[in-house]
């Protein structure tokens, strides 16, 4: 069993350095899936998901020298949790609108005995 050895680095290559944009990912993922309740929670969630997209894109263009894809990941993911709650919040409150219209006295209401 032979062991390969671990690649060592060009001196001139520069350190990994974290992305700033995954950590931005992440808290406005965050802020979405804490705001998806309300309908509001749509803004910030949409967001994170298209500087996930781009973040994403620029890691990939370093070549390994931008960190941070966990984070961008997890961001992604509460972002997505968050659209979902803040569609699940819109359906809920289209059908209780919907059962208080259907509740609703309705129509002409005409005095007893008459024709």
């Amino acid at each position: 069993m032979t062991v390969s050895p671990v690649p060592t680095r060009h001196p001139l290559d520069p350190e990994p350095v974290p992305s700033t944009k995954s950590r931005a990912v992440f808290a406005l993922g965050l802020v979405g899936l804490l705001t998806g309740v309300f309908i509001g929670g749509v803004i910030p969630a949409t967001v994170a998901l298209l500087l996930a997209r781009q973040a994403h894109r620029e890691a990939y263009a370093a070549g390994g020298y931008l960190t941070g894809s966990a984070w961008i990941r997890r961001g992604r993911r509460l972002a997505w949790a968050g659209l979902v709650l803040a569609l699940a919040s819109l359906v809920v409150a289209v059908i209780a609108g919907l059962l208080h219209f259907a509740a609703a006295p309705g129509g002409t209401d005409f005095a007893p005995g008459t024709d």
